[in-house]
């Protein structure tokens, strides 16, 4: 079964051709880079909103890029159940663009944020981390200045199990210092209803080659190889 992945690009996009080389090098697995006025969901098993400044992030961070023409094409895959991932920027995104609920604030500390983290997953039962244990705790690179998660639901995320991924210590305990930027109850990444679609303020695609690691570590690629693996299951 071939696989094909397109990364979406935006104005501003500068994770494109990182999310690209880890599909394509790292995974084997067929990734194109798509203008997003060009996306054509039709060509294509799933998709990547990657990290960046999506037109500047002017008004504010992805609610332009929420309004191409990419984001209804992608709206029907999401229907058609297929898996979608939108990172850091891209997060930001799919919540102007109602793909997942909630919304990303200013960091509470209002600076720019770029270091290594640890996120514990909560929720193993998406297309992005049926591949990893439930609880495990992975380490993995943030860098935003608007990552600070915020929801008026919270009940109904974790009724529902949309909750992902948090932010923890390296012993998977949830606490004040672990959170790098403020985000409600250490929420680092969130899904849709069906699981097929999910945004994580981390970048798996920093984190998915162990000389790129302080730890060597390859926690990254386990987001991807979960991908791979569901679309084998569904066969799209």
């Amino acid at each position: 079964m071939t696989i094909k992945i397109a990364v979406i690009q935006f104005p501003g996009s500068n994770c494109d051709f990182d999310a690209v080389h880890v599909l394509n090098n790292v995974m084997n697995v067929d990734a194109e880079l798509i203008w997003h006025n060009n996306f054509k969901e039709a060509h294509f098993d799933g998709c990547i909103i990657p990290g960046g400044f999506s037109f500047g992030d002017y008004l504010r961070a992805g609610i332009i890029a929420a309004h191409s023409p990419a984001i209804d094409e992608a709206r029907v895959m999401l229907k058609d159940g297929r898996p979608i991932i939108g990172i850091c920027n891209g997060f930001q995104i799919l919540t102007e663009a109602r793909f997942l609920p909630g919304a990303l604030l200013r960091n509470e500390s209002l600076k720019f944020i770029c270091k290594w983290v640890n996120i514990k997953v909560e929720n193993n039962k998406t297309a992005f981390t049926n591949r990893i244990e439930k609880d495990s705790v992975l380490s993995i690179p943030i860098a935003h200045a608007e990552g600070r998660y915020f929801t008026d639901n919270l009940n109904e995320l974790e009724d529902n199990d949309q909750i992902v991924v948090k932010y923890t210590n390296k012993r998977g305990e949830i606490s004040e210092e672990s959170n790098p930027n403020g985000s409600l109850e250490n929420i680092a990444g969130v899904c849709n209803l069906e699981k097929n679609c999910i945004g994580l303020m981390p970048h798996p695609e920093r984190a998915s080659e162990s000389i790129l690691s302080p730890k060597g570590t390859t926690h990254g690629k386990l987001f991807f190889e979960s991908m791979i693996e569901f679309i084998k299951k569904r066969g799209f």
